[in-house]
């Protein structure tokens, strides 16, 4: 099978499934202080910093937790109780959207969600706005989308954001690993990531917390002192260790891998476009990521064409978002039609993709776009 759905999870490098068998292969609770404990801990402590490396910030200032979508809970529960408006993006992941609805449940009025224009590019001459008229608390801005891989310059926001006083964080979670990121540099004070996203296992993330952040104490979880009080639970030192080890490969190859999965994307997005009628790519003129492209094809359902090439892995949106009854809301935000939404399929490329593959998943996408008009065409006739 051709595995283009990196956005939903990547394939485990080897050399995190190599760490994490060799931590499942150990005993040990790393709060425990005995030698099996303190082995544990160890593990841990060494991926605290090969994730800390990729970032280029401390070690001290990362939380690990179950993933993304509890680090971005987490991040907006304890900005949103310092106070003020809460800020994101219409194109935000769930993960996001949601959690900013939960948390604003009470003052709907405190929540502004900014548009994006037709590219995805996120506006920011509302942001300025709010700033200058609103008291703010948090502005959460994702620096790479999960479906159209449309890219944000953060600096702006930041520059605005700081200010007045406000904290700013970023849903990374698509951009940590496949792009070099430089916390010294992006002054973001929180970030949100997945290891899954980068190769590493499934069921761990973590939360960066700039050093000097002031942030109320308000763990999701409850219940002991672990990770500074911060998250409470036994480490998934297992998971941690994979996070770690796929951390450290992507710092080494993270170089060549965005030239090599660019170069890629543009020759399946070149390929089909010449071969498929009518086929465009959403957010074509901003930057972004190298191996992420959304591409609509007009009035052919994106269900339809992944089912009609099943061995090409796909998605017609994101992972976390499938089976749901509206059409993607971040192709809605941009200003397409609900029938064009629907019609558009994601490919996603990463570190293991070949050459090979993108042969493979064109001519299957084109087989199965004509395969599927051919039949509506029929369908149609009277």
């Amino acid at each position: 099978m051709v595995y283009l759905d990196y956005n939903a999870t990547a394939p485990l490098r080897p050399e995190a499934l190599d760490a994490t068998v060799a931590a499942l292969g150990s005993v040990g609770n790393a709060s425990s202080m005995h030698r099996l404990g303190r082995d544990a801990a160890i593990r841990v402590n060494a991926a605290r910093r090969q994730l800390a490396d990729l970032l280029n910030c401390s070690p001290g200032e990362i939380i690990f937790t179950s993933g993304a979508t509890e680090a971005n809970n987490f991040a907006l529960r304890a900005a949103y109780a310092r106070g003020g408006v809460l800020v994101t993006t219409a194109v935000e992941h769930p993960a996001i959207l949601e959690a900013a609805r939960a948390v604003t449940a009470e003052a709907p009025d405190s929540l502004v969600v900014l548009p994006v224009d037709g590219e995805g590019a996120v506006d920011f001459k509302p942001l300025d706005a709010v700033l200058r008229d609103r008291e703010v608390g948090l502005v959460s801005i994702m620096i790479a989308n999960n479906e159209t891989g449309v890219m944000t310059d953060l600096r702006p926001a930041i520059k605005l954001a700081h200010e007045v006083g406000a904290l700013v964080h970023t849903d990374a979670t698509q951009y940590v690993g496949r792009l070099p990121l430089d916390l010294a540099e992006v002054e973001v004070d929180l970030l949100s990531l997945s290891a899954h996203k980068f190769g590493g296992p499934q069921g761990v993330g973590a939360l960066f917390v700039r050093r000097g952040t002031s942030l109320p104490h308000r763990p999701l979880l409850v219940g002991g002192g672990h990770e500074r009080g911060w998250r409470a639970g036994t480490l998934n030192v297992a998971g941690i260790a994979g996070l770690g080890a796929a951390a450290e490969a992507a710092r080494l190859q993270i170089a060549q891998e965005a030239v090599r999965t660019a170069r890629l994307r543009d020759t399946l997005e070149a390929a089909l476009t010449a071969e498929v009628a009518d086929c465009r790519i959403n957010g074509a003129r901003a930057p972004r990521l190298p191996g992420v492209t959304s591409i609509t094809f007009p009035g052919v359902p994106a269900d339809a064409v992944l089912a009609a090439m099943p061995q090409v892995a796909a998605s017609d949106g994101s992972a976390c978002s499938s089976g749901a009854q509206s059409p993607s809301h971040v192709l809605l935000a941009m200003g397409h039609s609900r029938d064009d939404a629907d019609s558009t399929v994601r490919f996603s490329l990463g570190y293991a993709t070949t050459e090979r593959d993108i042969e493979r998943a064109v001519a299957a996408a084109v087989d199965a776009v004509r395969h599927v008009r051919s039949i509506m065409a029929a369908t149609a006739e009277p």
